[in-house]
């Protein structure tokens, strides 16, 4: 009955001709997307929560991959979906992982509503220093 979920023809109509390197380029964004996961999650500690509410114990966090980017944990999100699209030479994948994209680009909004309340000038200058979603070449970092 789910047979077809692994049949790796049941999405045939949505796959691309994509030359070798392109997929293992895939493969290296699939790679660099757990390696910055690993990363921030170390970085974040006992401050990763489920949420977007900060609890009185937080602690604002700027270093490791939160001095290039505010919110890494989505990048790698972007960074696997990209690197999954291009491996399984599908893009149907990419387009599917813009929904939740979308959703995580609204949660920042008020993520980052309750960090500054929370945190206040610390985070609107964390702010102006850190892109939310892409390093800020050509600034000095911490």
């Amino acid at each position: 009955m789910v047979a077809w979920l692994i049949d790796p023809q049941w999405m045939a109509w949505s796959s691309l001709s994509l030359p070798i390197w392109a997929r293992w380029i895939g493969i290296a964004l699939v790679i660099c997307a757990g390696l910055l996961l690993v990363w921030t999650f170390h970085n974040l500690g006992k401050n990763l929560t489920d949420t977007v509410v900060t609890r009185r114990e937080h602690t604002l966090v700027t270093t490791g991959p939160y001095q290039y980017v505010r919110h890494p944990f989505y990048v790698t999100f972007v960074l696997g979906a990209m690197g999954v699209s291009l491996t399984m030479e599908n893009w149907f994948i990419l387009l599917a992982s813009l929904i939740p994209m979308s959703f995580l680009v609204v949660r920042t909004r008020i993520e980052e509503e309750k960090l500054i309340q929370r945190f206040g000038d610390d985070y609107r200058d964390y702010m102006g220093r850190v892109g939310r979603f892409v390093p800020r070449f050509g600034r000095s970092l911490p």
